[in-house]
């Protein structure tokens, strides 16, 4: 009997240290869950995020898992999983940083960081600030195109058919900005009536907008949209033969633009939201800031100067650019009615590809 009783006692012993291990392990797996921040971000700044993250990683004890799509897409993600968030940070931009917020996906966190933003530059209750400033442009491969277009009308020759394209405006920023910038040019309805006219010439529209800068390396297309600080960054880091062009409302006037940033946000009710607000109060420190002409871009923070050859580069590209001011409220007010239109009467019953994307 007193042998049956060890047996029984050597049995709870072994119970009770495979129960310590399953817990210890159970531990483990929670502190490796709780050790990931996730971030939803837009195209363009995959060489930034290679170069600042590492140093986040190692001083945070974290990994940042980076998901990448157009501006729109990651915002209409972050919906789809609003009842159970996926992601803790969200880097998109105007105006769908306004449709996110307006959407309830943020969550207010004012960054300590975010002092030296401009007050024009981010929302009054800390729910998104600019990251890093940029400028909607064109974009051509130089290797083909030798006398690039000034004006919109250029677009519409017909050396340019089936060689153009730019990214859909229901899911890119930069394809919203191409509504934008044609309706500051003509008004809404003119601009609608030139952008019937210029599916004549396109070859399709992508879902994200970096993806063009790829087509038109391979010469694919000729011509795109695109923003200035990815298509530099491409050009000069990525090896694409890519240049930025601005172009002009009409001959005789100067190329113009508008500011398009990346904007940064903390998702509501994100898995890893303390981790989260670290890694925005991180790209947004002066170490971080100071790295952002290296990639093309334009520092959101005040008290980071433009400095460098690559921010020479951007300086060069810009002079003598007008800038005219967006209203983004107007915009996201006007974006279902402009996406309508833009499916119905630029689309149509054309059968044109509208949501090319990059092979995975």
């Amino acid at each position: 009997m007193r042998h049956l009783n060890f047996l029984r006692g050597g049995m709870w012993r072994r119970i009770a240290l495979a129960a310590c291990a399953a817990a210890l392990l159970q531990g483990v797996a929670i502190r490796a869950q709780a050790a990931t921040v996730v971030l939803y971000t837009m195209d363009g700044l995959e060489n930034l995020y290679r170069d600042v993250l590492p140093a986040f990683e190692k001083q945070e004890g974290v990994k940042v898992n980076i998901v990448t799509a157009g501006s729109g897409e990651v915002v209409n993600r972050a919906n789809i999983e609003k009842d159970e968030p996926k992601a803790d940070v969200l880097v998109t931009t105007p105006p769908f940083i306004q449709q996110a917020d307006q959407m309830g996906l943020l969550q207010p966190y004012r960054s300590i960081n975010y002092a030296n933003v401009p007050a024009m530059a981010k929302a009054d209750d800390g729910s998104w600030a600019t990251f890093v400033n940029n400028y909607f442009s064109f974009a051509i491969n130089p290797s083909v195109v030798k006398n690039p277009p000034k004006t919109l009308a250029d677009l519409l020759h017909p050396d340019y058919s089936g060689k153009v394209a730019y990214s859909n405006p229901a899911t890119a920023g930069d394809g919203m900005a191409v509504i934008i910038l044609a309706n500051a040019f003509m008004g809404e309805n003119q601009a609608f009536d030139y952008l019937a006219k210029l599916e004549r010439n396109a070859k399709f529209h992508t879902k994200g907008t970096g993806y063009l800068d790829v087509l038109l390396s391979r010469n694919e297309i000729t011509v795109a949209n695109g923003d200035l600080q990815m298509d530099l960054d491409d050009a000069e880091h990525g090896g694409l033969s890519i240049q930025p062009i601005f172009i002009a409302p009409k001959e005789g006037e100067p190329p113009t633009t508008f500011q398009l940033p990346y904007v940064i946000g903390l998702i509501k009710g994100g898995p890893n939201q303390d981790v989260g607000k670290k890694l925005i109060d991180y790209l947004m420190s002066v170490s971080v800031q100071a790295k952002v002409p290296e990639m093309f871009g334009i520092p959101a923070r005040t008290d980071v100067p433009l400095t460098g050859k690559n921010g020479d580069a951007i300086k060069r590209a810009i002079a003598g650019v007008k800038l005219i001011p967006v209203d983004w409220n107007a915009v996201l007010a006007k974006k279902p009615e402009w996406i309508e239109r833009w499916n119905k009467e630029v689309i149509g019953d054309s059968g044109k590809q509208t949501q090319v994307a990059k092979p995975q």
